[in-house]
């Protein structure tokens, strides 16, 4: 069963954020738009990737009324001390959510449970915390952060006109489509 335009569940972790301890819930995510980004682990080698990536962006999901959760399999204390040694995770300003109990992997579908590792999964929730876009590929597979911007926007965008689509390599300003029976067969 898909996950698209389901509540994300109740959960209650533990993130490393901006040097201090604080817990996220899936009450605590409502009123903004959220990006959750799914890591295998702490300490590997594409993940700094990614997250230097989101920090590099980091302005541009704020500018757009978002929040970005990292969420990997490791605690909390594991995140201060990976934000603390790497250069590129230091830069991370969001959220790096601990799931050492796996809720959180299980419930947005990513766990891998032999390995108690999680996929790269990245989902965009809405304000009500209804996610709207998911993605999940292999771990040998980096995400591009500008991709997931270009969905946060065509997401918002739709949000903010219904009856309208956003079709292939749409981007920000681009024409939209307005589906209609005049349209069949004329794309």
């Amino acid at each position: 069963m898909s996950l698209i335009n389901t509540p994300v569940q109740a959960f209650k972790a533990q993130a490393f954020h901006n040097g201090k301890f604080e817990e996220v819930t899936e009450q605590s995510i409502k009123g903004k738009w959220s990006v959750f980004m799914f890591l295998p682990a702490a300490f590997t080698f594409n993940c700094p990737t990614e997250i230097e990536d989101s920090a590099d962006n980091y302005a541009e999901f704020q500018k757009l009324n978002a929040e970005i959760y990292v969420v990997s399999t490791d605690t909390h204390f594991a995140h201060k001390v990976w934000h603390e040694t790497s250069p590129a995770v230091g830069k991370a300003r969001f959220f790096l959510v601990g799931d050492p109990t796996h809720a959180l992997s299980k419930a947005f579908d990513v766990l891998i449970p032999e390995e108690g590792l999680a996929l790269r999964g990245t989902f965009v929730v809405n304000p009500d915390g209804v996610i709207k876009t998911a993605e999940v590929h292999s771990n040998e597979i980096a995400r591009d952060v500008s991709e997931t911007l270009r969905k946060l926007k065509a997401a918002q965008y739709t949000a903010a006109h219904p009856g309208e689509v956003c079709p292939a390599k749409w981007k920000e300003g681009a024409k939209t489509l307005k589906p209609s029976l005049d349209l069949v067969g004329k794309i």
